[in-house]
């Protein structure tokens, strides 16, 4: 098993648990750029890009460059080893949707010249090319579109709705909220997109396919916040901001082609996932001051 990850926005302490494992190696390669000769590959799964708006909108250039010159390079690597592919896309895709909630055979409303143009046109072209790939060399491949998922391991500062609201209310910080809130999204834990994720691949009718995967329950950005602030017990209540240009005012997907085809729909509660995050970040948030707490120790003694 390996991993290629150039670590612009990961960690190597979120595959430690692979260390252990003597197959598994970690690669800290860019896809953009040409693969390593060495690489072998039977399932190859493409999660490589900037996620987070925070990420794509400071690195635009490198979202670009991995979503498409990575993509063909993946591709290519799919076609000389035989391997089958999985390409992760995004909701963003569908832009700022006017139909709701979001089939996959819904083509979007994108501003192909916005801000956020440089992650949701380079995953559409990243979706074009694998079907390039399907039709005019015939790999075995297949695409996920990723709704908004959360879950431990999301960096404390990547600038997404649940880190942000958690590292806040954990601070007794007011809640940001970009415009009034009314805003909708869906939010998948991670386990459940990872069984979603491995379904895709394995199910041999996935096969030239596109597959929706998050939580078709929805709630505004207001609900969501006040169900954080809830969980944390913090009471420091809300601070409103202006909404960010394009924006999306809905977002929840139709995942009745999962349901169909992969046997696959979220199982973790809301409450339940959110508990499990928030201890995590709590862990997190702590460890700087366990640190400096020992330091100081370690100077007295």
């Amino acid at each position: 098993m390996t991993c290629v990850d150039n670590l612009s926005t990961g960690s190597p302490r979120n595959v430690e648990l692979l260390f252990r494992h003597p197959g598994f190696r970690l690669v800290e390669h860019d896809v953009s750029l040409p693969l390593p000769d060495d690489l072998e590959a039977d399932l190859i799964f493409h999660l490589a890009s900037p996620a987070s708006v925070a990420d794509y909108l400071s690195m635009p250039l490198q979202t670009l460059h991995v979503n498409s010159l990575g993509t063909l390079n993946l591709l290519e690597l799919a076609r000389t080893r035989g391997a089958k592919f999985l390409f992760t896309s995004t909701s963003e895709i569908y832009g700022d949707p006017r139909v709701h909630p979001q089939p996959e055979t819904y083509w979007g409303n994108v501003n192909p010249v916005g801000p956020r143009a440089c992650y949701s046109e380079s995953k559409r072209f990243g979706e074009a090319a694998t079907f390039v790939y399907i039709n005019v060399h015939g790999i075995d491949a297949r695409v996920v579109r990723i709704f908004n998922t959360y879950g431990p391991h999301s960096r404390p500062d990547d600038g997404r709705i649940v880190p942000n609201f958690i590292g806040q209310a954990l601070r007794n910080e007011p809640l940001t909220i970009y415009g009034d809130g009314s805003q909708t999204r869906s939010y998948c834990y991670v386990s459940d997109l990872v069984r979603g994720i491995v379904a895709a691949m394995f199910e041999e009718r996935s096969r030239g396919e596109v597959f929706n995967l998050g939580n078709p329950d929805e709630y505004t950005v207001l609900e969501f916040a006040e169900i954080i602030a809830r969980q944390v017990g913090s009471t420091a209540g809300f601070v409103h901001l202006p909404l960010p240009e394009d924006d999306p005012t809905q977002r929840r997907p139709d995942i009745t082609k999962a349901r169909e085809l992969l046997d696959w729909q979220p199982e973790v509660d809301l409450t339940i996932g959110i508990a499990r995050t928030v201890e995590w970040f709590r862990d997190q948030i702590a460890l700087p001051a366990r640190a400096t707490e020992a330091a100081r120790k370690a100077r007295e003694d």
